[in-house]
């Protein structure tokens, strides 16, 4: 997989950090003020504390242990203790490539030429947990593995596979822009409890 979609913007609105797993990597998906998406490594450099705990200030997020402020490109910029201090440029969070598009917020953990998968002519409509495996759904559902998945039928439904750990994966959900968002849900409910029952 190259891009992987880790969440949908409505759930990550400006001013916001979330914790997000892609494969065993641990992140810290935020959105500055201003809507610039980020997706980082979810340590603090400074004492290794989770950054998903950490707030955002503006165009920086700051770790919530002990105050330090990181700005957009991931390099510290101010430390409370020492508020005189210009920290080196070598205090740097782990950066990941982070776009945003059909609503959604894409990381590719390795560099990447791959275009971002296209969802087609669907809306996002909800995010859900499950327990099995991304490899295991797309298998499922009749497809190889992928991080997007073409469902179709009554929904006209796609799902973008965001494998966790090696028997979990969040699904994110888009459907055909006329479709009724509460029925899908339910229909989804479904679908999670028949994919963790072939899991």
């Amino acid at each position: 997989m190259n891009w992987v979609a880790v969440g949908l913007c409505a759930d990550v609105p400006p001013g916001t950090v979330v914790p997000a797993r892609v494969s065993h990597t641990d992140l810290a998906v935020w959105c500055s003020a201003e809507g610039k998406y980020h997706a980082w490594g979810d340590r603090c450099p400074h004492r290794g504390m989770r950054l998903s705990h950490g707030f955002v200030r503006g165009e920086t997020l700051a770790c919530i242990y002990h105050g330090w402020q990181y700005d957009d490109d991931g390099t510290c910029r101010y430390i409370p203790a020492h508020p005189k201090l210009d920290p080196p440029k070598t205090i740097c969070a782990r950066e990941y490539v982070c776009k945003y598009q059909h609503e959604t917020i894409w990381v590719a953990l390795e560099p990447t030429g791959a275009t971002i998968p296209d969802v087609g002519e669907r809306r996002p409509v909800r995010s859900l947990d499950v327990t099995a495996s991304a490899g295991d759904i797309a298998k499922r559902l009749g497809q190889t593995a992928s991080s997007l998945v073409v469902v179709g039928g009554p929904h006209d439904l796609a799902l973008a596979l965001q494998p966790a750990t090696d028997d979990s994966c969040v699904v994110h959900a888009f459907a055909g822009w006329d479709q009724d968002r509460k029925t899908v849900s339910r229909y989804l409910e479904q679908l999670r409890a028949d994919l963790e029952a072939a899991a």
